[in-house]
């Protein structure tokens, strides 16, 4: 831990280059998935959401081999393997003729990538605690959001020169790129007398660990309420987009649009959070949240889509919101578990993806015509953040009164 906390511009660009690889191997692919499907006899258009959806059910599963064994053998040697699975999976993708091989393929994706992932998280908690772990991980995330502002269109150019195999060819050498920079740059953040002595066990005391601490539960369960609901987005963009609104070629941009408006939220949220706090901030987020998406539901309750301006704005609006929840959200489940960063990370990310695949592939089932269910589906999440948050909010009162009592 650094007794006085100083900014690392490379250390900052690299762990958001780590993060990026997964955004790039998620919305880079999002122009592309009508072309895949019919590649592989994909019959009902709804079952493409699957390859968005299956990547992040691997990056959860995946966390909880990479995070346990990171805290006994070191941050880099994980990144190594993972992108190691992950270049075996991408083959997988690019050779099959089968949907189900390629689903399969996109999840071992995920569990390759879910090392680059938590590693990222792990060495910045390695490296920093508290708000300014916030403030770095909100920058993190900053520039870890540009990736999906310029991914779309970055796939929709392959696909116009190439195919959709090119996509994931590029992801491919964009990945090595960063993997040899990490190697050559990144020094090992955690050191040998912090590890733990590996053993099975590790996975269970760890959790029990994880459990202990209320705090690092509840955002967790925040996170994987918002991250589902989002995720609902992400899998459904290019069906609202294309076919609800027939934009065709401008869905990239309208999809940076977005990208962008969860950015300049981080980036706001970097000059804020030593200010105001990162609980605070993600507790007025999540009120805003909650707010956005019932005002849609209450304006478009009949289900007719509204003009798209419209929808833009909403999505805007309820995405600036999302951009302070991400980064805090994080640093705040991770603040007590510094000293089983890897596996807590790891906890952390898995609870909060597994919630967010069904929650995205149930809500994401009833987005067919209308834009509506999507909405619904953050209101009634959202809802849910929010109650979690008051629970925290009163329990940090009453231990605040208790400690003053004390004192």
């Amino acid at each position: 831990m650094k007794s006085k906390p100083a900014f690392k511009s490379e250390f900052i660009a690299l762990m958001a280059s780590l993060m990026s690889i997964v955004a790039l191997s998620i919305d880079a692919m999002l122009p592309a998935l009508p072309e895949i499907g019919n590649s592989l006899n994909v019959v009902n258009p709804s079952d493409n959401q699957l390859l968005i959806t299956m990547i992040f059910l691997g990056l959860g599963f995946g966390q909880l081999i990479f995070g346990p064994l990171s805290d006994s053998f070191g941050r880099k040697p994980l990144v190594y393997i993972g992108f190691a699975v992950f270049v075996v999976a991408s083959i997988v993708c690019v050779t099959t003729k089968s949907m189900e091989m390629m689903i399969i393929g996109r999840i071992f994706q995920g569990i390759g990538l879910s090392s680059p992932r938590t590693m990222a998280i792990s060495m910045t908690r390695d490296t920093y605690s508290g708000d300014f772990m916030a403030k770095i991980l909100s920058i993190i995330v900053m520039f870890f959001i540009l990736v999906p502002i310029i991914a779309p269109t970055f796939g929709q150019l392959l696909l116009d020169l190439f195919d959709w195999k090119a996509i994931f060819n590029a992801n491919l050498i964009i990945g090595l790129l960063i993997v040899l920079w990490f190697w050559k740059r990144q020094p090992e953040t955690l050191e040998v007398e912090k590890r733990i002595r590996f053993s099975p066990s590790i996975f269970i005391s760890g959790t029990k660990e994880f459990f202990r601490y209320k705090d690092a539960v509840g955002f967790t369960l925040v996170s994987g309420f918002i991250t589902g609901s989002f995720m609902v987005y992400l899998s459904t963009s290019q069906q609202i987009f294309q076919e609800q609104y027939q934009l065709g070629q401008l869905f990239p941009y309208i999809f940076a649009s977005t990208a962008f408006s969860v950015g300049f939220a981080t980036f706001t949220n970097s000059r804020l959070v030593m200010k105001f706090g990162a609980f605070n901030i993600a507790y007025a987020a999540t009120i805003a949240y909650v707010l956005i998406s019932l005002l849609y539901v209450v304006c478009f309750y009949n289900g007719f889509n509204p003009s798209i301006e419209i929808l833009v704005l909403f999505f805007l609006i309820q995405f600036f919101s999302v951009g302070f929840l991400f980064g805090n959200l994080r640093s705040l489940a991770m603040e007590p578990l510094g000293h089983i960063a890897g596996i807590g990370a790891a906890i952390n990310g898995f609870i909060s993806t597994v919630m967010a695949v069904p929650i995205a592939n149930y809500i994401g089932s009833f987005v067919n015509t209308s834009v509506l269910p999507l909405f619904i589906g953050f209101s009634v999440f959202g809802c849910l953040s929010l109650l979690v948050f008051l629970y925290l909010k009163r329990r940090r009162k009453i231990i605040y009164r208790k400690t003053q009592h004390i004192s």
